[in-house]
C-alpha cells in the first residue's frame, strides 16, 4: 500500500509539473501571438543549412568538438580558428581537414577571422580558405583592408561574410555598419549576420534579414538574456531575450539558402549541455514554425 501511494504521488506530481509547463508556454505564446502569424498546416522545407560552430566547443580538442557536433544530431561544421589557427603552416591545416572529413561532418565555413591592412597576412587568410575548401568565411577586417579583401574574394571566388560584433565593437557593432561599408563594393562582400549582437546594438534581427537579404551570406544563431545595449549574457536558446521564432520564420519567408549557425558560448567549460538543449529547442520551433 505504502509503495501504491509513492507511485502515485510521484504521478500526480509529474502531471502537476507538466501542466505548469505548458501553462508556461501558453502564456509565452499568448505575448507573442500580435508578431506571430497562425502556424502553418505542417513544418516548412527548409532552404537553409543548420550546423554547430565550433567556437561554441572552443575549450575542446577538435577531435572532442567533432564528437560533440556528431553528438547533437548535427552534421555540418564551422571551424574557428581556436581549433584551427590559420595563422599555422598549411601542413597543419590539411591535417586537420583530414581528421573533419574522416569524422563524416561536412565543413562549410570557417571565421571568424580577425584581418588587418596587409596584404601578406590577408592573402594568408585567403590560401587557408581554399585549402579548406569552403565557399563562405566570416571575416573581422580593418576597415582600411576592405578594398584588399573584396580583390582576394573575386581571385579567389569566395564569398566573405563580415561578422558584426555588438555594441563594443568600434567597427562593426551592427549589420547597418557593414552594409554602408560594402553596399558599393563586389558582391563577394556580404554579411555574418550575429542575431544576438544585433540585438544588444539596437538592431531588430529580423529586419536585417529582410533588408540585408541579397548579400546574407552567413548568420550566427543564438539567444542573451542581456538588455539593448548591455554586455553580453549568453544562454540556452528559448531562455533570453532573442525573438528566435520570428528570426527563423524571416529566413524561411525570406528564401535564404545559406548556413545557419548554433552559436553557444555560456558554459565553455562544459558546453554540451546548453548545446544540445538550444539545438533540440531550435528543432522544435522549426517544426512548429508559424508563417503567414
Amino acid at each position: 500500500m505504502h509503495r501504491l501511494s509513492k507511485t502515485m504521488n510521484r504521478r500526480t506530481a509529474l502531471k502537476t509539473f507538466t501542466l505548469a509547463g505548458v501553462g508556461l508556454t501558453l502564456s509565452r505564446s499568448a505575448s507573442a501571438a500580435e508578431t506571430t502569424p497562425l502556424p502553418s498546416a505542417s513544418p516548412p522545407t527548409l532552404k537553409f543549412q543548420l550546423g554547430v560552430a565550433s567556437v561554441s566547443l572552443k575549450k575542446m580538442s577538435l577531435e572532442r568538438a567533432i564528437a560533440a557536433v556528431r553528438r547533437v544530431g548535427s552534421i555540418n561544421f564551422s571551424i574557428n580558428p581556436a581549433h584551427l589557427p590559420w595563422e599555422n603552416p598549411p601542413s597543419g591545416w590539411i591535417s586537420a581537414l583530414k581528421t573533419i572529413k574522416d569524422s563524416g561532418l561536412a565543413l562549410r565555413c570557417a571565421g571568424v577571422i580577425y584581418v588587418k591592412n596587409d596584404e601578406a597576412q590577408i592573402r594568408k587568410a585567403f590560401d587557408y580558405v581554399r585549402t579548406l575548401g569552403v565557399p563562405v568565411f566570416t571575416c573581422g577586417p580593418e576597415r582600411a583592408a576592405l578594398p584588399l579583401v573584396g580583390k582576394f574574394a573575386r581571385e579567389y571566388d569566395v564569398r566573405v561574410a563580415i561578422h558584426n560584433h555588438g555594441p563594443e565593437d568600434k567597427l562593426w557593432p551592427t549589420p547597418q555598419h557593414i552594409w554602408e561599408a560594402i553596399e558599393p563594393m563586389d558582391r563577394h562582400l556580404g554579411l555574418c549576420l550575429d542575431v544576438g549582437h544585433s540585438y544588444r546594438a539596437g538592431s531588430d534581427p529580423v529586419e536585417a534579414i529582410y533588408r540585408y537579404r541579397a548579400r546574407l551570406y552567413d548568420l550566427h544563431l543564438k539567444d542573451s538574456a542581456a538588455a539593448v545595449g548591455a554586455d553580453d549574457v549568453p544562454i540556452e536558446m528559448g531562455r533570453g531575450r532573442i525573438d528566435l521564432a520570428g528570426i527563423l520564420a524571416a529566413l524561411v519567408k525570406s528564401g535564404y539558402d545559406r548556413n545557419v549557425w548554433f552559436e553557444y558560448e555560456k558554459d565553455p567549460d562544459d558546453p554540451l549541455p546548453g548545446l544540445a538543449e538550444s539545438v533540440g529547442y531550435v528543432r522544435g520551433l522549426i517544426k512548429g514554425l508559424r508563417l503567414g
